[in-house]
């Protein structure tokens, strides 16, 4: 297993297809990735338009916003802030884990694929992410 990690600097979506690729070896077969954290998500989206991530980013926001917006007066853990439950409960609703097929060493994602750290959090973090190989051969 290896890890690697990810600066985030607020939410937002950051691509990591770049540091998966490099630490892969020659081989094929399956790569799991799992973020080590209950407030950040993996996904694997379109890396062309930053409209895309900027997009997603806003959805959640509107379908979980922050605990100081009046219909979330039902939350009771607020006390890490008003950004903590809902990013616990984004993490809920979006993957912590990947599975991609890697080919020859390379990571078989699509043309318009890429790997991310999505952050719920306000401020910034240092994510980790558990990187297991699993070859075919």
């Amino acid at each position: 297993m290896q890890i690697i990690t990810q600066e985030t600097a607020g939410p937002g979506l950051y691509e990591i297809t770049g540091k998966v690729q490099r630490h892969l070896q020659n081989g094929s077969g399956l790569l799991t990735l799992f973020i080590r954290h209950t407030s950040a998500s993996l996904v694997i989206q379109e890396n062309a338009d930053p409209e895309v991530q900027s997009d997603l980013k806003n959805f959640f926001d509107r379908l979980v916003p922050d605990a100081n917006h009046p219909s979330m007066a039902y939350l009771t853990h607020t006390y890490e802030g008003p950004d903590d439950m809902p990013a616990h409960i984004k993490a809920a609703l979006l993957p912590t884990s990947l599975s991609l097929p890697v080919d020859r060493g390379k990571l078989a994602l699509g043309t318009w694929q890429g790997i991310y750290v999505m952050e719920h959090r306000s401020r910034p973090h240092r994510r980790e992410i558990a990187m297991q190989f699993s070859s075919s051969q």
